[in-house]
């Protein structure tokens, strides 16, 4: 997988002890509908991005098979455990305010195919951290919408998909998850949803001068400016995850990826 794409890593502690050449391939949960069409070519937001990563994936032979799984669409009561319930209900329903609806960027854009696609998006990222605790490790195709608060959408992002699954693993007994996110962009709505939940530790990786321009306390954020190179980059992350991983000693890791690819903050080498 490449850093560019929305993807949902998850993984508990205990590896699985069989060989390469035997380990079963990790269940990987994809929709054709996370991309909406049609779509304006010219929003900022690509939707087609999603679409693009499976066909890709399945170019090279990863999408096809037992180990691929689609999610259902979700209950509301499974969003509402995190956001507001007048909040998901206008959304849901068309009767969003329309500044909301500004904020979150789609202004004008709401359909039912929207809303199938964000509640779908949310659904795969909890069923891809449920099947990471049978098998390890599993990957949702789409995600990361990290600029979600409460009772609000921004950047974006309309339903915290990473809030969402992390009190669904709560619930099932996980005691203390690590959300890692490393998306260019700080993930604040994750932040200040968890900013009172210990058993959560966000951890934001991203850089300084983007958006969000107010930015919420996560529990660790790096702040990175403008110009960071490849070694410099890893050196710090490694540094620093290695610091969060024996501090706080997660049983369960949720691994956003970031949607962009964002190269051009920085000074990496983009993806091949």
């Amino acid at each position: 997988m490449t850093g560019f794409v929305s993807s949902k890593w998850a993984r508990v502690a205990e590896r699985v002890t069989v060989s390469k050449m035997t380990r079963p391939r990790s269940p990987l949960v994809y929709s054709p509908e996370y991309s909406v069409q049609p779509w304006p070519r010219e929003h900022r937001f690509v939707m087609s991005k999603f679409h693009d990563l499976a066909e890709s994936l399945r170019e090279d032979g990863y999408l096809t098979g037992p180990h691929v799984h689609v999610p259902e669409y979700p209950s509301e009561s499974l969003i509402e455990s995190v956001h507001e319930s007048s909040y998901v209900r206008a959304f849901n329903n068309g009767t969003l305010d329309d500044n909301k609806l500004r904020e979150i960027g789609f202004r004008g854009l709401w359909s039912p195919e929207l809303v199938r696609r964000t509640n779908l998006e949310v659904a795969g990222t909890v069923l891809a951290a449920e099947l990471a605790l049978e098998s390890g490790l599993a990957c949702n195709l789409g995600g990361g919408t990290h600029h979600a608060h409460r009772d609000r959408g921004s950047g974006f992002t309309i339903f915290n998909d990473l809030a969402v699954a992390a009190v669904a693993l709560l619930d099932k007994g996980v005691d203390r998850i690590l959300i890692c996110d490393l998306d260019v962009h700080q993930g604040d709505g994750t932040a200040s949803i968890f900013e009172e939940r210990p058993e959560v530790c966000t951890f934001s990786m991203h850089c300084q001068s983007n958006f969000p321009f107010r930015k919420c306390q996560s529990t660790l954020d790096i702040g990175l400016e403008d110009g960071v190179g490849d070694e410099e980059y890893l050196r710090i992350l490694k540094d620093q995850l290695i610091f969060v991983l024996k501090a706080f000693q997660p049983e369960f890791v949720l691994y956003d990826a970031g949607v962009d690819p964002h190269v051009g903050a920085y000074h990496l080498t983009p993806p091949a």
